[in-house]
């Protein structure tokens, strides 16, 4: 039983790691709060990836989120870094080490630049996407263990996003615009693939986390597609913070055994103050 639970994590520790990133990806909408955006400059956001079945609980990794300034092509953009690695001791079992940054416009996030680097495990993927808004085009290059370096061009297609960006972009939507179970239309790109899911909102609820943490939240889930690790279906929730920084607290995926999760540890240089934590009582 504990091979098979070791097996699991390993060939899913990219969920893991990282399930935030392939998530929060969300066409543009009207309905963007007033105090758009809801992050600065200089905001890290961290968190610890697990694995859980029953009352087994495996600490995989940690992932950080980074906000900053950068120059791209002679324009002031914002820079979004994020990473995602194995815990130390972790690194002999299946060491990862993966990085992945979108440079996006100010005034509305869309992605002009974005670049994957991984390594799980020893299996490695490059991706860079660039995003040619006045001929509608990605200029995609790819590679990975399995494949050979690929240029592509692929039609740009409206209101797409990039992993990264699009983490970003969600935080700014105004929930309260929307009634419980309804959807909200989600277009990515990831791996050279374009794919059109959706969330769905759930409504406001009191989330108490694994290191007994309590907060106010906003609640949704994600469509998921089926395949080795999912069996389809909207599996994958999410608890946004229900204050002005709309920070992602807790996100949960459902895989074949058991489930993968990232629960925040920790934040710096919020915008806001974080309203939403509940302060809890000791013993």
């Amino acid at each position: 039983m504990a091979t098979g639970i070791i097996k699991m994590v390993k060939a899913n520790y990219l969920i893991a790691c990282l399930v935030l990133l392939l998530t929060f990806n969300i066409v543009r909408s009207q309905n963007i709060v007033d105090q758009f955006p809801v992050f600065k400059v200089g905001e890290k956001i961290t968190y610890s990836a697990v694995y859980n079945w029953g009352f087994i609980w495996i600490n995989a990794g940690i992932v950080e989120f980074k906000v900053s300034n950068t120059n791209y092509k002679g324009k002031e953009v914002y820079h979004f870094n994020s990473y995602g690695y194995s815990v130390p001791s972790y690194d002999w079992l299946f060491k990862v080490r993966d990085y992945f940054q979108s440079y996006a416009q100010k005034n509305n996030l869309a992605p002009l630049f974005f670049d994957r680097n991984t390594y799980e495990g020893g299996f490695t993927v490059h991706n860079q996407f660039t995003f040619d808004y006045k001929d509608s085009l990605i200029y995609s290059k790819t590679e990975n263990s399995d494949r050979p370096y690929k240029e592509d061009t692929l039609k740009l297609q409206q209101n797409i996003y990039d992993v990264i960006s699009g983490v970003y972009y969600i935080r700014n939507l105004d929930f309260d615009k929307y009634k419980i179970n309804d959807t909200i239309p989600i277009r990515m790109i990831i791996d050279n693939e374009i794919f059109d899911l959706y969330v769905r909102y759930l409504g406001k609820e009191v989330l108490k986390t694994h290191d007994k943490r309590k907060f106010n939240t906003i609640k949704f889930s994600a469509l998921l597609i089926e395949g080795t690790i999912f069996s389809g279906g909207e599996d994958l929730y999410v608890w946004v913070s229900d204050d002005l920084n709309r920070i992602p607290i807790l996100v949960e995926a459902k895989i074949l055994i058991g489930s993968v999760k990232a629960t925040l540890t920790d934040t710096e240089n919020l915008k806001f103050p974080f309203t939403s934590e509940i302060k809890v009582e000791s013993d």
